[in-house]
């Protein structure tokens, strides 16, 4: 294409020419989709109609939930539309929605999953004061600065790309992502857009700080527990989550620290996949395997006051 300031629409990557490929891809991810929505849609309905998980830690939990359902369903169902339609195409303010979709909940996540670390901190380390730290109106102003905190994020990230002037309309993805986008700038990165990548990296920084500082801390606190099944229960409750926040780092940190490359490559599509698609898949998977133990309790001393509802710190 011409340089031109703005394009009518992008080509999306083409996985393959073979129609019989082409389905097979649209089944894969309709399976894909179809097991995210339902596992995320049971843990909500779980969290919902059970009384017994009606704590802060599950609230969070359903709103992880609710984002992760809202990732899948920003990028699959177009991607496989174009597989059942033999096409490539998506309009131009689509593309801007999706990505500006995507962002929020992606950065919704990372800010819940720090918020999920500071609870399990209270809980464990603090368990006498977690019903006045962690009260109802705590978690429902933590939730609306959580959803604040993404919209403002995508809204700026999406700002500053869709400002750039694109030479080209062909994204070399499954989806309008960040990397592939900026490379279709004419000119590099504006200003703006440079800013707001170097205030993102920083903030996802201090997120894995933070998260790494609490649970350093809540080691140490477990460990002075006098008991061995308190201890293990504690430890126990730290897995889920910490099994999440690895997943979550390390697949971004595979799909966006390589070096992007010029020509589309079964290895791009793998990692993106693996950041985009799994994560929320085995997040309800990794924390359902808690919500069978609801009412166990735990202690960390030698009396009655010094127990605490495993409900209160586990997900």
């Amino acid at each position: 294409m011409e340089n031109r300031t703005t394009v009518p629409y992008f080509l999306l990557l083409e996985l393959s020419k073979n129609r019989h490929l082409q389905l097979l891809h649209f089944f894969f991810f309709f399976v894909l989709y179809l097991a995210t929505v339902t596992t995320n849609f049971l843990i909500i309905s779980a969290i919902a109609f059970d009384h017994r998980l009606h704590s802060p830690m599950y609230f969070f939990l359903m709103n992880l939930a609710l984002q992760d359902l809202g990732i899948v369903s920003v990028i699959v169902p177009k991607s496989m539309i174009n597989s059942l339609l033999d096409t490539r195409h998506i309009s131009y303010f689509g593309c801007v929605a999706q990505y500006f979709l995507f962002l929020c909940f992606e950065a919704s996540d990372l800010s819940l999953l720090t918020v999920m670390a500071y609870d399990r901190y209270v809980a464990i380390c603090h368990p006498l004061h977690y019903e006045m730290v962690m009260n109802w109106k705590s978690c429902t102003e933590i939730i609306i600065l959580v959803w604040v905190a993404g919209l403002l994020y995508g809204m700026l990230h999406t700002t500053g790309t869709f400002s750039i002037l694109f030479c080209s309309n062909v994204v070399n993805q499954f989806f309008c992502e960040i990397p592939q986008l900026l490379k279709l700038s004419c000119s590099g990165l504006n200003l703006l857009e440079a800013g707001i990548l170097v205030a993102g990296v920083i903030a996802a920084l201090g997120c894995f700080t933070f998260i790494i500082v609490s649970y350093a801390v809540i080691f140490k606190a477990v460990f002075r527990i006098p008991s061995e099944q308190g201890r293990q229960k504690a430890l126990s409750t730290c897995i889920p989550h910490l099994t999440v926040v690895t997943m979550f780092f390390l697949s971004g940190c595979f799909a966006y620290l390589r070096p992007a490359s010029n020509t589309p490559s079964y290895l791009d599509l793998g990692l993106t996949v693996l950041y985009s698609l799994l994560p929320p898949l085995f997040n309800p998977i990794i924390y359902s395997m808690r919500l069978v133990w609801p009412s166990m309790k735990f202690c960390y001393g030698k009396t009655r006051s010094h127990c605490v509802l495993v409900s209160s710190v586990v997900p």
